[in-house]
């Protein structure tokens, strides 16, 4: 009875510490956490040092991080030893709990020597990884023997994932019935021989305690981690990782995590970051969702649950809760709401004891000063952003410097290019260059050629730039799908000005023609290339889908030809897609319900070949390639779920 009590207090010590962090009080969680050493204060400390390394990339940190989760992990495992010889004081196998928190610690072990950035580390990390899921499998067949239907999550209505699919594994467990059948076993415990009675957790059949709820909320935290990550990993990338042939269910795991997300335990906490994670990149970087106001509903009612959650509601300042907050408002276009959310979640008056966290608003707040054109801020932003972390000063220069390109300000702009060079070799990652510092040194390489070609000063080599690199770089984080139509407008007008002229493809929102000129503006494949495809997408941000669909092609037909740009054309395929799928949208809305589902039918095969053709293009040589190829299975995931919304077959 002592045993169980002391892990329930002790528990309950931990989960103070984990309010303090998730209020923006690291110094109050760190004192917390170091009041005792047990393994649920060593992984809070692990948990801290993890957070700070990971959001602030901080590598520095990750020692410390390693240091008290492999401490965390080992009294865990010695504690679940000897908690096997004692009577269960609840309704769970004796233990149970210590087997979540030692899985709990062997994952974040895991990513931390993922962030390591060394060979060792990413072997370190794949065996705990494999380790981890296997646990977290085990505990799950064992907690929730007959699935999750009948379980709360946070919005009212179920999520897209309501159960998993039929030929997956992992949804052999899912079943209609919410009750469990009486059995023999250590269940026999708490189900009655003559009745069917709700399994625990349930809302007729309460957890009684915190360590019911941590072991409840934690197995469907962790199974809904891992399946997720899976699930969003491209092929190629999950045959590295040694999961090959792994039969993953993203549905499943979605429903996992929300189930995770509505308990009380802190895991909750944790479940709906990576929810709110996972639908925040869904509904930016996507490109087109199946039901999209259905991702915002769940979006929106796991930031109000984690920003209300705890005795009364300590959450609602945490950077975290406020970053979700503006970033719904920015997917849902209100770009002033989100941009005076993050302002307001920087002011100097408020707590900031997590810088780690306050620098992700303000590179929230950057990108989304960027998307309405408010150049002059959006380059303060980035570079502020290089006081914050040690994450690459190259890219937030690059930046930087096509904002003061885009307001004629070359002085500044070269300035800020001149020390890129000096930056790019500060940052490898596994002994290579970062991909976007990759793609930087080849983009200030092409203006200095180009410069030089055009008997130009190649000391201002920022006077051969004619797009701005901000606006180049945008392209892979999907500035463009969700910007104002004034702002769209502008785009258009601005980028359609460059000569040569466009005179092959009609719209109404092209700037009138200018006189031929000795030298274009844009002289290369590279460029014309370039152009074509920021029309292209900004035409559809406007519905203007026939001239989106001839820049995207024209972009597509120019890729083979280009000099650095190895990746337009992968993305042309990738935007092309995403037009067949919005076209269809509004086209179908008129239709007759049988002539909508034809044209559907076509509709989701042609972008899935799209799809096989930018996954095709995007090869190791490809420039930010592994961003495209994640996009790629987003969309894929959305084309699945389309399918499923119309009844149509995978």
């Amino acid at each position: 009875m002592a045993s169980t009590l002391s892990a329930e207090n002790l528990l309950r010590s931990a989960t103070q510490g984990f309010d303090h962090l998730f209020a923006n009080d690291i110094n109050a969680a760190q004192k917390t956490f170091e009041s005792e050493d047990t393994p649920f204060h060593l992984l809070g400390l692990g948990v801290v040092a993890f957070l700070q390394a990971a959001l602030g990339m901080e590598m520095g940190l990750m020692d410390e991080a390693t240091r008290c989760l492999t401490a965390s992990e080992a009294g865990a495992k010695k504690q679940a030893r000897a908690a096997k010889s004692l009577p269960s004081n609840h309704r769970f196998d004796a233990g149970m709990e210590w087997e979540v928190m030692h899985a709990d610690a062997v994952v974040l072990l895991g990513l931390t020597h993922a962030l390591s950035e060394s060979y060792r580390g990413y072997l370190q990390s794949n065996a705990l990884k494999n380790s981890a899921h296997s646990k977290f499998n085990k505990l799950f067949k064992t907690v929730y023997p007959n699935g999750l239907q009948s379980y709360a999550t946070p919005a009212t209505t179920p999520l897209p994932s309501r159960r998993g699919s039929d030929g997956s594994l992992r949804s052999s467990v899912i079943q209609s019935n919410p009750t469990i059948a009486p059995k023999s076993g250590f269940f026999s415990r708490w189900f009655a021989p003559s009745t069917s009675i709700a399994a625990p957790g349930t809302i007729t059949n309460p957890p009684s305690g915190p360590v019911e709820e941590l072991v409840l909320s934690g197995t469907a935290f962790g199974y809904g981690l891992f399946n997720l990550v899976l699930s969003l990993l491209p092929a190629k990338i999950r045959n590295v990782v040694g999961f090959f042939g792994f039969n993953h269910d993203r549905m499943l795991a979605l429903q996992a995590l929300a189930v995770s997300a509505a308990r009380s335990d802190i895991h909750s906490v944790f479940a709906g970051l990576v929810l709110m994670t996972y639908h925040g990149v869904v509904l930016l970087l996507s490109g087109y969702q199946a039901d999209e106001a259905h991702i915002i509903k769940q979006y929106k009612a796991i930031v109000s649950r984690c920003r209300k959650i705890r005795v009364d509601g300590r959450y609602p300042d945490g950077s975290l809760w406020i970053l979700n907050k503006a970033k719904i408002q920015r997917m849902t276009h209100d770009t002033e709401g989100a941009i005076e959310t993050l302002r307001d979640g920087l002011k100097s008056e408020r707590k900031k004891s997590f810088p780690q966290a306050d620098t992700l608003l303000t590179f929230e707040l950057a990108w989304t000063l960027l998307s309405h054109r408010r150049y002059e801020e959006t380059a303060k932003q980035f570079l502020d952003i290089t006081q914050l972390n040690s994450w690459s000063h190259a890219t937030y220069y690059f930046i930087a410097a096509g904002c003061y390109f885009s307001l004629k300000d070359h002085d500044r702009a070269q300035k800020l290019l001149d020390k890129i060079p000096g930056q790019l070799d500060k940052r490898k990652l596994s002994g290579r260059d970062m991909p976007t510092e990759v793609f930087i040194k080849k983009k200030l390489a092409f203006y200095k050629r180009k410069q030089a070609r055009l008997g130009g000063d190649e000391n201002r080599f920022v006077e051969a730039i004619k797009i701005s690199p901000a606006e180049e770089i945008a392209i892979f984080w999907n500035t463009h799908a969700r910007i104002e139509s004034s702002i769209a407008i502008a785009h258009i007008q601005e980028w359609s000005s460059l000569t040569p002229a466009i005179t092959d493809i009609k719209s109404k929102y092209l700037a009138t023609p200018v006189l031929k000129t000795e030298n274009d503006d844009l002289d290369t494949v590279d460029e014309l290339a370039i152009r074509s495809l920021l029309l292209g997408i900004v035409h559809r941000t406007l519905a203007e889908y026939a001239a989106a669909r001839a820049f995207l092609l024209d972009a597509l037909k120019r890729a083979p030809d280009v000099e650095i740009s190895s990746w337009v054309g992968g993305v042309s395929a990738f935007e092309l897609a995403v037009l067949d799928l919005k076209e269809a949208d509004v086209k179908t809305a008129d239709m007759k319900p049988e002539e909508a589902m034809a044209m559907w039918e076509g509709v989701l095969a042609g972008a899935s070949e799209k799809l096989d053709q930018a996954y095709a293009m995007s090869t190791k040589q490809t420039d930010l390639s592994s961003r495209l190829d994640s996009r790629i299975v987003m969309l894929r995931d959305e084309i699945f779920d389309k399918r499923g919304l119309l009844g149509l077959p995978a």
